[in-house]
């Protein structure tokens, strides 16, 4: 599953109006030291390998160093950039394939940059965690984002203001795109080059990288739903791991808030707080990742499998299992297993329970007597929305104030949505 923005692509071509020195065939690629080479290398391969005779329109690509080199990344290479930020400046598209950590911030004048070219009517772009560095820059804010699913919470409470969905492969707002982690980078780089010059065009890159030109689904089936391991020092924590253990049992988020001696109000802030999401979706979440777990390693039939992860009633558990996971129980188990080799297949012991997991969900609000559901499906870690009715404090930031003075004059400019 992707975001698309670009549906009506007149309409979104009409309002990014590139300045005069800009083109739209020139794609920068902005490369920092510490960086993975996969992420890194996928724009430069994309957009940079002639291949008009396979019927892929070429770009010209620019490689620029976002910092002073040599740019060191995987296992010790070091790369030197044949350009540096200046030639952004010539610029259709800027890519950011890849920050090389999540809690320091990026160098400043790159961040000026990116500002700029955007200003200029630039398409920005950021692969895996170079979402960070769109973010830091004030690009994101109000919008709709993704990025890998291991870092979304951190994304999301770092900058409240960004609606961070760690559902999608990637999200594209118009003039400002993200992508998922790793490999979804090339789900965007196949998007965009579809944007440009059509399905056709898209299709014959897809066939010389040797990838689906247009994968279905999203992150869902990769999500870790461990919680941060900034809780464990947290009071909460032991409530948390009580939830863990009883797992099996039906029970909701004021159980957890009273263990917790908090109200039902106090508890949704700190725990989202903590994680980026609140305690009912997180932990309805968590049921299905069990149940996912329990479908692929046991026999249990789907109502046995219901009740193991705290449901209360398979019907209860096909719904949130379907919207999270895109199908039913019972089709996920056939094809996982459909996918193993014969021999290779679990055979679960018929009395006891298998080892309790180290995540957990609340229990889900099905049929009466047990009250209201959200009337939204659940999501993992957060929603679109929820992120910037977070609260969290953001922790010191030195580009912050710079994202903040480019937030006020940004929203004037064209291109701009308000979200999904």
């Amino acid at each position: 599953m992707s975001h698309d923005a670009t549906a009506a692509p007149e309409a979104a071509a009409a309002a990014r109006k590139l300045s005069g020195r800009r083109r739209k065939e020139i794609v920068a690629v902005l490369l920092f030291s510490g960086g993975p080479i996969f992420e890194s290398s996928i724009p430069l391969s994309v957009f940079g390998i002639d291949r008009q005779d396979a019927g892929v329109p070429r770009y010209r690509l620019l490689v620029c160093a976002g910092e002073d080199g040599p740019l060191r990344t995987t296992g010790g290479l070091e790369l030197t950039a044949p350009q540096g930020l200046e030639a952004i400046s010539r610029a259709g598209t800027v890519v950011v394939p890849a920050w090389r950590s999540i809690t320091s911030p990026p160098p400043q004048e790159a961040l000026d940059a990116l500002r700029r070219a955007h200003e200029e009517g630039a398409r920005i772009v950021g692969l895996c965690t170079g979402a960070f560095v769109l973010a830091a820059a004030g690009l994101l804010d109000g919008r709709p984002a993704t990025t890998h699913w291991m870092y979304a919470p951190t994304l999301a409470k770092r900058y409240p203001s960004v609606h961070v969905d760690p559902r999608e492969l990637f999200v594209d707002d118009g003039d400002v795109l993200t992508s998922a982690g790793t490999a979804a980078g090339i789900d965007l780089c196949l998007h965009i080059v579809r944007s440009d010059h059509g399905n056709e065009a898209a299709g014959a890159l897809a066939r010389r990288l040797v990838v689906p030109p247009r994968r279905s689904g999203g992150q869902e089936r990769y999500l870790d739903r461990s919680l941060p391991e900034e809780i464990g020092a947290d009071p909460l924590a032991e409530v948390v791991a009580w939830a863990l253990e009883h797992l099996h049992e039906q029970f909701d988020v004021e159980t957890l808030a009273a263990r917790a001696y908090m109200s039902r109000r106090t508890f949704d802030r700190r725990f989202r707080s903590l994680t980026g999401s609140a305690p009912l979706q997180w932990l309805i979440t968590q049921r299905v990742l069990q149940a996912q777990r329990l479908l692929e390693t046991s026999d249990y039939s789907v109502d046995e499998v219901a009740g193991r992860c705290g449901f209360r009633s398979p019907v209860a558990l096909r719904g949130h299992f379907r919207r999270q996971l895109g199908s039913s129980p019972a089709a996920y188990r056939a094809a996982y297993r459909a996918r193993r080799p014969q021999g290779d297949r679990p055979a679960e012991a018929e009395g006891g329970a298998p080892p309790p997991a180290r995540t957990a969900a609340l229990s889900d609000a099905g049929p009466p007597p047990v009250p209201s559901l959200p009337p939204d499906p659940p999501l993992p870690f957060q929603t679109r929305r929820t992120a910037a009715a977070v609260g969290a404090p953001v922790p010191p930031d030195p580009v912050r104030e710079s994202r903040e003075a480019y937030a006020t004059v940004r929203a004037g400019l064209p291109g701009q949505r308000s979200g999904m």
